[in-house]
């Protein structure tokens, strides 16, 4: 329930005969049979035939009368508020965590801290022009990206709408109409009676909130937190597209090493199976060793059709990446990528982590609007006052413009009050679900800036790790292909049998399918590097500061008392706040 009080000039008709100067809000009074009465002795007043009609003046005793229930009006407002609906009890439960306190792991603080954050453009790193053509037509072209950019253009657009609502509002309305009156009991014979006049009405209407708990101003701010959310969500979109198109390439080049390998295995085979038959025709091979030749061929050949499909399956993949269709990729040349960039991070991992990761930004605006909603939601427990003015003519007779005669005008203006007194526990409900959204919007900040030190971690494992496996593998094919080659020989020459050959083929191929494997795995782990520490993502865009973060204390001092009220009801030390403890577990 609310309670609205208004205190308003009323409209100020002309003394004239109401009944024949076509004013609408006297000619309701004079139809009106209750004021076919002097209001002072009772007396009948006869209105037919146009006959003159004059309200009432007020006198003496009733504007002192009046004065003193304006004045006493205002002097019942703190008893009023003092009824209103109580906020006690509701107030958030956690605290935003510092990202410095989280445990980083020896990754993280043995890795090299000589870098910088990465470029904006990071991918030039494995210096490869097509890539580069690429991942700026994907960027410009996607589907994905542009209704991302949609949603930030519509937070934007309903951010300017709630910030409208700062503004004053001025309403014009016109209606103008033809109106046949009756010649009945109610309206009785007169002027109009058996009429047909114009009956129109004009006015213009002037309204202001005085935003005096900031409800209006929060609501704003909180529609622009939300606006910001989204334009730090469609950067992460866009991180993911151009981490997405690189991966999709290195998997692209890969496929071309494992054709190469399997070609040049199958060629290799393909000759051996010559010297077998030729060794045969002569007589000093058995038919054993050309069947033992003889036998991979197949399986070779199955695996360079298999590794073909699969460069055109990366084809069709980097086409759908950049937004067309799969022709699209049909005219990508063999990629050249290479890397010689080391796994290092910057010094300030990870204090400034979150003014580089669109997640972790995103999820910081997150938690700004659920503060402002707060704002919001505990603005409405108090009073609001609007200034409103009115302006407007009134005709039931006469032309068609007789509305525009002075005669005819009115006007209104003043405060209008309204405060709730009992709402069966609605804004409580509203409240109650605000703070609880700003929890979960801190627990998912928390859980973010979690996710992305792991990311930064697994990062700087993998690429530790695969550089000292493409150092194993390298020195592992090395080996496999100096016994292939003495097997090789021997069995051309006859001091070894096919079966020695078969052993080592396969130990040689095996090697080299892995360092093309760990090569490929290293160029993906240095995307998974760049894309968990930020992308490129600029320090400008780093989200609201730490006071934006928080609901404000002028109308929300309950937020600190509320570990105080939980330590008391418990008896003991206040728990943790969820991000407090989650950064402990952490």
């Amino acid at each position: 329930m609310f309670c609205s009080v208004s205190i308003l000039s009323p409209v100020d008709p002309t003394q004239e005969d109401c009944c024949t100067i076509g004013n609408l809000d006297c000619l309701n009074y004079c139809k009106d049979p209750l004021h076919r009465y002097d209001l002072f002795d009772n007396r009948p007043k006869n209105i037919i035939g146009g006959s003159r009609y004059r309200r009432p003046r007020r006198t003496v005793v009733q504007s002192l009368t009046r004065k003193r229930s304006v004045v006493l009006a205002f002097l019942a407002l703190p008893i009023i508020i003092a009824g209103c609906a109580s906020t006690h009890g509701i107030a958030p439960q956690s605290r935003l965590p510092d990202p410095t306190s989280f445990d980083v792991g020896n990754a993280i603080r043995e890795a090299d801290a000589s870098a910088h954050w990465p470029a904006s453009d990071w991918w030039r790193t494995f210096g490869d022009p097509q890539l580069n053509t690429l991942i700026e037509t994907a960027t410009s072209g996607s589907p994905t990206l542009a209704a991302a950019s949609a949603r930030v253009r519509q937070a934007a657009a309903l951010a300017g709408v709630s910030e409208a609502a700062e503004s004053p509002q001025l309403e014009g309305s016109l209606s103008v109409t033809r109106e046949h009156w009756p010649d009945n009991v109610y309206y009785g014979p007169g002027p109009l009676a058996n009429a047909t006049t114009w009956n129109n009405v004009g006015a213009l209407r002037l309204t202001y909130r005085l935003d005096f708990w900031g409800q209006d101003k929060n609501d704003t701010e909180r529609a622009l937190d939300v606006a910001h959310q989204r334009a730090a969500d469609a950067r992460a979109a866009l991180l993911e597209l151009e981490v997405n198109v690189v991966r999709a390439y290195v998997d692209f080049a890969e496929q071309y090493e494992l054709l190469d390998i399997a070609t040049d295995v199958f060629a290799r085979q393909k000759q051996l199976a010559d010297l077998a038959r030729r060794r045969l025709a002569g007589g000093i091979g058995t038919q054993l060793d050309l069947s033992q030749a003889e036998a991979p061929l197949p399986e070779y050949e199955r695996q360079i059709e298999a590794r073909r499909e699969a460069i055109e399956l990366a084809r069709n993949r980097l086409a759908a990446l950049l937004g067309k269709g799969p022709g699209a990729g049909a005219a990508l040349a063999r990629p050249s990528l290479s890397l010689s960039a080391p796994a290092s991070l910057p010094s300030t991992v990870p204090a400034e982590l979150i003014g580089h990761r669109p997640d972790v930004v995103a999820a910081r605006w997150a938690v700004a609007a659920q503060a402002r909603g707060i704002d919001v939601a505990h603005a409405a427990f108090y009073p609001n006052i609007d200034l409103v003015a009115s302006l407007g003519g009134y005709a039931v007779a006469g032309p068609l413009f007789q509305l525009l005669h002075a005669a005819n005008g009115g006007w209104t203006g003043g405060p209008a009050l309204s405060l709730p007194i009992f709402d069966g526990g609605a804004l409580r409900g509203r409240l109650g679900a605000a703070t609880a959204g700003y929890d979960e919007a801190i627990a998912h900040y928390d859980q973010s800036v979690v996710q992305a030190l792991k990311e930064i971690s697994d990062a700087i494992v993998t690429l530790r790790s695969l550089a000292k496996q493409q150092s194993d593998a390298e020195r592992s094919v090395d080996a496999a292909q100096r016994s292939y080659q003495l097997s090789e020989f021997g069995f051309k020459r006859g001091l070894t049998d096919y079966v020695n050959v078969i052993v080592e083929e396969t130990r040689w191929l095996d090697a080299k399918q892995r360092i093309a494997q760990v090569h490929a795995d290293r160029l993906a782990a240095y995307a998974s590097l760049m894309s968990a520490l930020g992308g490129g993502l600029t320090v400008p865009a780093d989200g609201p500061d730490d006071t934006g973060l928080e609901p404000s204390r002028r109308l929300f001092g309950a937020h600190r008392s509320a570990d105080a009220a939980t330590k008391n009801a418990t008896g003991g030390a206040a728990p943790a706040a969820a991000g407090s403890a989650a950064a402990g577990a952490h």
